[in-house]
Formats: C-alpha cells, structure tokens, sequence
C-alpha cells in the first residue's frame, strides 16, 4: 500500500547525501552503499545518510538514477499528490495567461515531483510518466486531477518508457495566444505539442508583418501559424515527417484569414533542405528536436548544433533574423553559445544576438534542480 511511509530504505556512501541537503531530486546509484534486497523498480523508499538519518522519500528505479526524490520528509502525508496538484494550479492562475487553454500545469522537477509531466489542453489533462514510480502512482494522480478541476476532465495517459505499441491518434483543438491549432495528444511527439515554446512563438509574430518566414523542423506548425497570424508574406514549413506536415496544413487553414499567403509544406530532411535549396528569407526558425537526450551523446550532439547553423548561416542573405534551439538537457547554455559560436567562426559571418530564451514560465526552473533549465534559444542578426 502507498500507505505514504516507505517501509524500505536505502542507506548512503558517507559524503553523498550532500545533494539531497541542497534539495536536488535525483539519487544516482553510485552514491548507495546498502538497499533492501526487496526493492524492485518503482517502490518508495526512504534515503539515508551514513549515519541512518532519514533524509528523504521517492521512488526507486534500476538505472543510473536510482531514486527520484518526492519529498525531503520521512514520509508523504495522505494529501501529498493532493496537496501538489493543488500548489501547481494555483502557480498556473497566477500567471494569467491570456487567449490561451493550452499550458504546462506540472514541470517534473520543476514542481517538485520528477518523472511526471502534465500538459493541459483544454478539458483534455494528458499524463506523461517517466519513471515506473509514476506509472504506479497514477490512480492517486487522476484523482487528485479530478478533486481540483472536476471529474468532467479527460485523461489521457503517455509514458515515456518504452512504449511497447504506437498510440492512437486523439485530436484536441486548443488556442494559444489566439492562434487555433489542432493538437495530436495521442499519437504526437511528447505530450502532443511544444508547449515550452509559446513564448518564443509570440516573439516571432511581433517580428513577422510583411517577411518570407522560413520554419525548419517545422512539426505541426506552431511557429508557422503564428508567422501566418502576424501578417508574414510567405511561410515555408519544413518536417521529415508526414503526419506532422499534415496537421500543420491543417493548422495554416484553420488560421488564414480572407486574405491568403504563400505558404509550402515541405517534407524533407531539413539538413538536405538547408544544403540543397536557396535560402531567401528574412526569418529562419531551427527548433531541432533534442540531438542528445544522454551524456554519453553529447559530444555529437554539439556537432549537429554546429552543423545546423553553420549550413545556414553560410547561405542566408545579410539581415536575415535566425531563431535558433536546443531543448536537450545535457547541452548546457554555454555548450549551446559554444557551438552557435564555432559555427559563426567558421561561415566568417558577422553575428549579433539580439536576444535570449528559454522555456515558457509554465514550465519552471528548479533552483536547487538545475536539470529543469533545459530549453536554450538564441534570437540572431546575420551580417
């Protein structure tokens, strides 16, 4: 029973409880010195010092993170996921986000609980787990979700963990700054949309009045539509994938007005793209997905980020504005500068940021988790 006392417990290397003392979340397995032999993949469980002081509560997993800290008590009171959902609401409303029902209402370590991700779009409330600890959780989950906003809400769970059959397409319609869009909670990478983006997607629009947009690893075209909402004179919206192409066509229909842009949907690979065709635009978007989700990927990953932009900034025109991305956790901002900058070294373009980003404020940082700092985004001037 989740009974809210973790009747197993892990016991640390002297020395290694130093990071649960600065409140981070995360207990690797290096630093356990004895476990239960009971303890299995997602159990809770109580973390000790050396010295068998309790220092926290979580849940417990086989691979290099081995708990994921809950809470830095001896125990969960009753009311604990109640009591979360409940804290996290409430930050949500204070941030009084307009023209929009699509939000990030829980950010993992952001709010305090790692390996849970909730989005909400609309009345539609889409669960991403990412450890087995959460998966068990979910019952205590949905019913804390629908004592605070109603058992009128739906529920759509997606785990991050090897999923074993693909998901059924499920298509919600929801309004970010005004733009409608059509969001795929089933079957769309993560939990159906970008939501961490919005803020960069205004930013956009406030730049797009009159220009030939181009959007590189377009997906379903959030940053499309907000060039099309902004009055651009041309977008062009480019993703490897079909079924993305698709919904983003549709999200640029579901959006003009009476009067109608030149826009194309592009199905290739964007380097392909980058390499092979001209670039004649005034704003180029590159928001690739994460091109290192671990350490040990790092390294190429900072070539790709490199390779990206020095294909672009070879070819673009002098004035051309570029927004460029890396939502990868382990690149941090200055490897991210690093690799903007060896690309700028190398096309000998003259380079001015005019502007930092980072993930919308409904997805937290963490100050004590500085893994929750994950989204960078540079806004460019080519010379």
């Amino acid at each position: 029973m989740d009974s809210f006392v973790a009747v197993k417990q892990l016991k640390l290397k002297k020395g290694k409880e130093r990071s649960i003392q600065r409140k981070h979340h995360w207990v690797f397995s290096g630093a356990i010195a004895t476990r239960d032999s009971s303890l299995k993949e997602g159990d809770l469980v109580q973390v000790l010092d050396s010295k068998e002081n309790i220092l926290a509560i979580g849940h417990f997993g086989e691979k290099s993170i081995a708990v994921r800290i809950l809470s830095f008590e001896v125990e969960l009171k009753e009311s604990f996921w109640r009591d979360k959902i409940k804290l996290a609401a409430e930050h949500r409303e204070s941030l009084q986000l307009k023209d929009t029902n699509v939000y990030r209402l829980l950010h993992g370590e952001g709010d305090g609980l790692p390996g849970l991700i909730i989005d909400v779009y609309s009345n539609v409330f889409v669960v991403q787990t990412h450890s087995h600890g959460m998966s068990l959780a979910l019952p205590k989950i949905e019913a804390a979700l629908k004592e605070e906003f109603g058992a009128e809400i739906e529920i759509v769970h997606k785990t991050a963990i090897k999923q074993s059959s693909k998901s059924n397409s499920k298509i919600v319609e929801v309004l970010e700054n005004g733009m409608k869009l059509k969001v795929d909670v089933g079957a769309g990478q993560k939990t159906g949309f970008f939501v961490d983006q919005r803020e960069s997607r205004a930013e956009l629009a406030n730049l797009s009045e009159s220009k030939k947009v181009l959007n590189v690893f377009s997906y379903t075209g959030g940053f499309s539509v907000a060039a099309l909402k902004a009055g651009a004179k041309k977008v062009d919206s480019v993703d490897l994938s079909k079924s993305a192409i698709k919904l983003c066509s549709e999200n640029m229909a579901l959006n003009a007005g009476k009067e109608t842009i030149e826009h194309s949907e592009i199905v290739e690979d964007a380097f392909e793209f980058l390499s092979n065709k001209p670039l004649d635009y005034d704003i180029i978007v590159l928001d690739p997905p994460a091109f290192a989700k671990h350490l040990s990927a790092k390294k190429n990953a900072l070539r790709a980020y490199q390779r990206l932009n020095q294909i672009c900034f070879q070819k673009v025109k002098p004035g051309t504005l570029v927004f460029t991305f890396s939502c990868s956790q382990v690149v941090s901002k200055q490897d991210f500068h690093y690799a903007i900058l060896n690309a700028g070294w190398n096309t000998n373009r003259g380079i001015k940021i005019l502007k930092e980003f980072g993930q919308a404020k409904d997805h937290p940082v963490n100050l004590f988790h500085p893994e929750t700092d994950y989204l960078k985004g540079l806004l460019l001037y080519i010379e």
